[in-house]
């Protein structure tokens, strides 16, 4: 097979559709990475929500919390986006019929737990991305077998450092190929239009049942006693064949969530659940986890009626045959649109913005590379651009607490980061990995911005200037 030439003039260059995004962007014209991967895969564990005298962080906001404890710092979730300020979420749950728990997040075992310290203990690929994020992939592997948490956990504890880890695939979960493959897509038409594509598989030798939920939620900002402004999402009318979330934001004005289908729409808050982590009878109903206990404890009173709320989702339940797959579609969106979305629309656009990734990645690897290093390649800078992370941290805050909560314990006015009181940081970084740093290690990202040069320069000078201490 004859190589394909690769573009070499600059004009040729300029050309390129990804690459006048990206000077766009640059120039401040169109802000075409407003939206982006920017959500973490875990905020539970991490040294920012660690409220604990001591520094422990683990235990101080646990796995077993994050469904229903609202988070301070920064959301999480399954093949996430979120725009830059990370007012706005959205993010893919999931359940089996079977699991204990509504899968939101990844697993992973604590520093603690784990024979070789901290470790995810789940399956997820970043497959694509440009560096506007006009164009991402992701897949994710949800066994169709009760998730083997207690499993991980307990095996992993009683093997020795000198001791292989025990993984997800060791469990036996995936034998006979019983497991869904769940590939995301996003596509923008503009800087604020995006449409989503998710391509369920069933890979197993039996018909199997998945709950999916398209998630959209609001940053808990109100909670703090610092502002007291709270965004709500509500039903909207049905039309062409479709549901609708709608809001309006303070910051980014009116947007809709158009999905596929007519699937019910459910709502709640995104609040601390105060009943189950404290025992407080008198505590909200519409809490964090409510579509956790709607779904699988088929708790029809745990969501809002009244279909208003700062967290939404879509409600899907799909029935597959062996080898089946089945294709949801959505469009997140500030247009003005009553009628949705045609579905032939949403796949001509990922069709387009696909072309437009090969043709940069194309330019991008050197003439004499083989298709394979290409692939290669090309999957290693989707790694490193789904890696960007919204991080806040506000050390002086963190250090003295909320006025809307309960005073930090005054050992960490001389523990952990105590005296890095000129940090405050509230925006999208490189991290070395989504499953988030064990502190703020800015050295991990200076080693990004060499690989990140390649792709997108602009980016990779404000991570040196946003981070040099």
């Amino acid at each position: 097979m004859a190589k394909k030439t690769r573009i070499s003039s600059r004009t040729e260059m300029s050309r390129l559709a990804e690459r006048q995004r990206l000077e766009e962007d640059a120039a401040r014209k169109q802000h075409w990475k407003r939206w982006g991967p920017y959500l973490s895969e875990r905020a539970w564990g991490t040294v920012r929500e660690d409220y604990s005298p001591h520094g422990t962080a683990w235990e101080a906001f646990s796995h077993d919390q994050a469904r229903s404890r609202a988070y301070r710092w920064n959301e999480d979730g399954l093949a996430g986006i979120s725009d830059r300020h990370q007012y706005i979420c959205f993010a893919v749950a999931l359940w089996n019929g079977r699991d204990p728990i509504l899968k939101e997040r990844v697993f992973g075992l604590t520093g603690n737990e784990g024979n070789h310290g901290e470790d995810v203990k789940e399956y997820y690929f970043y497959l694509d991305s440009t560096p506007t994020h006009s164009y991402m992939k992701y897949l994710y592997k949800y066994p169709q077998g009760e998730f083997p948490y207690a499993q991980l956990v307990e095996e992993n504890r009683r093997r020795q450092r000198g001791d292989p880890e025990c993984e997800l695939i060791d469990t036996g979960v995936f034998d006979e190929n019983r497991y869904f493959d769940v590939v995301v897509e996003y596509a923008k038409t503009t800087p604020e239009d995006l449409f989503i594509r998710i391509h369920v598989t069933n890979h197993g030798p039996d018909p199997a049942e998945l709950t999916l939920l398209p998630t959209l939620w609001f940053r808990n900002t109100w909670a703090w006693g610092i502002d007291a402004r709270r965004p709500r999402m509500r039903a909207g009318k049905p039309a062409n064949g479709m549901s609708v979330i709608e809001f309006d934001h303070e910051y980014y004005g009116q947007r809709r969530l158009w999905c596929e289908g007519t699937p019910p729409v459910l709502f709640t808050e995104n609040e601390t659940n105060t009943r189950r982590l404290y025992g407080d009878q008198e505590g909200s109903t519409y809490v964090k986890d409510s579509f956790h206990d709607y779904v699988i404890h088929g708790q029809t009173d745990a969501v809002n009626p009244a279909q208003i709320g700062s967290k939404a989702a879509a409600h899907y339940l799909l029935t597959l045959p062996p080898g089946a797959s089945e294709i949801i579609r959505l469009r997140l969106t500030n247009e003005d649109n009553a009628g949705g979305f045609l579905s032939s629309t949403c796949d001509d656009l990922f069709t387009q913005r696909i072309h437009e990734a090969d043709e940069f990645y194309d330019d991008l690897a050197p003439p004499d590379l083989s298709e394979d290093a290409r692939r290669v390649q090309r999957q290693a800078f989707a790694g490193l651009l789904w890696s960007k992370q919204f991080y806040h941290y506000d050390l002086k805050r963190w250090l003295v607490g909320d006025p809307g909560m309960p005073d930090p314990p005054q050992e960490r006015l001389h523990g952990r980061n105590s005296d890095w009181t000129h940090l405050y940081n509230a925006d999208v970084i490189s991290m070395p990995d989504k499953w988030e740093y064990p502190w703020y290690a800015a050295w991990d990202l200076a080693f990004h911005c060499i690989p990140l040069a390649l792709v997108d320069s602009t980016f990779a000078k404000e991570q040196l200037i946003h981070n040099s201490f």
